[in-house]
């Protein structure tokens, strides 16, 4: 197996989205080729109610599939079909916004804070104007498989012989959470021809992947990485662990025409679902 090596390895901006939610944006808008079908991350959330409770009240989406999955804290959600509940720690909820859907996602005030991570994934053409629909999964009904020094949950696609807990989405990517004991370690076969990209978000990895570019040293908490080229990826935790998610797909290789949180392939079609949604024809009934 050839190794893939970091390709690129960042931090994210801190900005505000939202009504006022206080979030860390890994990588989302300008050029995301290299992400494909990947448009953006953001890690969300505080300690701080005041940070985080105005939340994300009514926005709409189309063409894109946006994936919530909670570290800690709850989030409430509603949408414009009438579905409804609450996110909570460990659950993850994966939105095919498909013709258009208008949705809020509102935190909700914890001990612990609340923080969690949004991935929206493009997509394709033949799919953007598929039924909205969702596939939601509680914490409990995640797989837990043992690696080598810590476990790994499946949170969609395949690891090894377990199937993820999310099936039946466009692309078929992986999804994992790896948490991994002090020197725990990783190896995970990975088609030569997908994109691939882990964020860190507790403790550090002594290794991950080849060193390219210079990169040297440990990655601490808060770095994203983008490997390059190859079938395999490795990741060696250190003396602390380390907890990341892992995720991978195929590209698509299709035109972006991306305004706000309407992802389409063309302007024509991006000033068209502006244009229906002012005039209040967005949601497609069938």
């Amino acid at each position: 197996m050839k190794e893939r090596p970091i390709q690129r390895r960042f931090r994210g901006s801190e900005t505000m989205d939202g009504a006022g939610v206080r979030l860390t944006r890994l990588f989302g808008f300008g050029d995301t080729r290299p992400f494909d079908p990947f448009l953006l991350l953001d890690a969300f959330g505080s300690d701080d109610p005041d940070e985080y409770s105005a939340g994300f009240p009514w926005h709409p989406h189309r063409g894109i599939e946006t994936v919530t999955y909670m570290l800690e804290g709850t989030v409430r959600h509603g949408d414009s079909l009438g579905s409804g509940g609450v996110i909570g720690p460990g659950d993850l909820q994966w939105m095919t916004a498909g013709s258009g859907i208008i949705h809020e996602e509102m935190p909700q005030p914890s001990p612990r804070g609340v923080h969690g991570l949004q991935l929206w994934v493009n997509l394709p053409a033949s799919e953007k104007m598929t039924d909205p629909a969702y596939r939601g999964v509680e914490a409990a009904a995640v797989p837990r498989v043992p690696c080598e020094g810590g476990e790994v949950l499946v949170l969609a696609g395949r690891f090894g012989a377990t199937e993820g807990a999310l099936r039946g989405i466009a692309r078929d990517p992986l999804y994992l959470d790896v948490h991994l004991e002090g020197q725990g370690r990783l190896e995970l076969e990975i088609p030569s021809g997908h994109t691939v990209f882990a964020y860190l978000y507790r403790g550090g990895l002594a290794r991950a992947g080849l060193e390219s570019r210079g990169d040297s040293g440990p990655v601490t908490a808060g770095e994203c990485l983008l490997f390059g080229s190859g079938d395999s990826v490795r990741a060696e935790a250190g003396e602390s662990g380390a907890r990341f998610v892992l995720a991978s797909a195929l590209p698509l290789r299709e035109p972006v025409a991306w305004r706000g949180p309407i992802v389409m392939n063309t302007m024509e079609e991006l000033d068209l679902a502006f244009r229906e949604y002012r005039e209040g024809s967005f949601i497609k009934r069938r």
